[in-house]
């Protein structure tokens, strides 16, 4: 594969107005400029994404994020020890421009994030701004871990597409806000207890929900029926299993590893929707680090969070 040219196909895609399967170490996203509203849309239009969900924008560095975000003290530790990185930061705007109004879902703020997978950065870098890139599948369904998937998902609507592998890390990206006291809105890989070490105890989402992607009652989801907590798989269903003791006939991660569960997730659920399963059970995961992200997609996947 000669990847300088296949950034310099992207590119032109992005500058001209088309969308691109961009890999990131967490999921494939479908990128789009970022201030081209048409190129907004189509992404929306491509997802079936309800337009009052806010996209995230991406950026090469930190430095390019300063230019169209307002950074405070705790957003300069967050991103200088998290970034680049599976950390959004979610700030006032800065340039209303540079990310249109309808990525932001009309907002007066700004999710952010600079992604550390070589080729996400290679193409930021060569685009020279900032691009939106939600999870490259239709809204609603499990996120694509791999490039097979994303085609399969939203291939169709792309004018390039980049195969960067499997993804590290497999869920989407923390999500902090940073408008008044620090706020989760969503819990990733870059946990809890490790923003809270740098920059104090975070509140709950509340208010500041409607700032962040992925925060749909019903979302990451099979179109299997999931059961969360299950010890064993009822008649019909297919069993994603966790640890040495489980029986699953998928284990998200045989030595109860919760770095490979996450990673395995959602490739678990899109093959246990291909299966000629009547419904999907998953056994309990552990809540702490890592296990509290994963918890929370299962939830949204099965429709018990709003």
């Amino acid at each position: 594969m000669d990847q300088a040219a296949d950034i310099a196909e992207a590119v032109a895609a992005l500058k001209g107005g088309g969308l691109v399967i961009l890999p990131t170490e967490t999921v494939y996203g479908l990128a789009a400029d970022a201030g081209d509203p048409r190129a907004v849309a189509a992404v929306y239009a491509a997802k079936g994404r309800p337009a009052f969900n806010p996209l995230i924008a991406h950026v090469a560095d930190a430095a390019m994020a300063r230019r169209i975000a307002v950074f405070d003290d705790r957003a300069e530790q967050l991103a200088a020890a998290f970034w680049p990185g599976p950390l959004t930061l979610v700030l006032p705007i800065a340039d209303e421009a540079a990310v249109c109004d309808l990525a932001r879902a009309g907002l007066d703020t700004l999710a952010v994030r600079a992604p550390a997978h070589p080729t996400a950065r290679a193409l930021l870098d060569a685009f020279g701004g900032p691009l939106v890139a939600p999870s490259a599948n239709r809204s609603g369904r499990p996120s694509p871990t791999t490039f097979a998937d994303a085609l399969e998902e939203t291939g169709g609507s792309a004018a390039a597409a980049l195969d960067g592998g499997p993804c590290r890390i497999g869920l989407e990206s923390t999500v902090v806000s940073l408008l008044d006291q620090p706020r989760l809105l969503r819990p990733g890989a870059v946990t809890r207890a490790e923003i809270e070490a740098l920059i104090g105890p975070l509140s709950e989402a509340e208010a500041d929900a409607k700032r962040s992607p992925g925060r749909l009652a019903r979302h990451y989801a099979p179109n299997l029926p999931l059961r969360l907590n299950a010890e064993e798989p009822r008649d019909g269903e297919v069993f994603l299993g966790f640890g040495p003791l489980s029986q699953g006939s998928l284990n998200l991660s045989p030595e109860g590893d919760l770095t490979e569960a996450a990673a395995n997730l959602f490739a678990y659920l899109r093959a246990a929707d291909r299966s000629d399963a009547r419904g999907i059970a998953v056994a309990p995961i552990p809540g702490e680090g890592l296990g509290e992200a994963i918890n929370d997609r299962l939830r949204r996947a099965a429709g018990f969070v709003g």
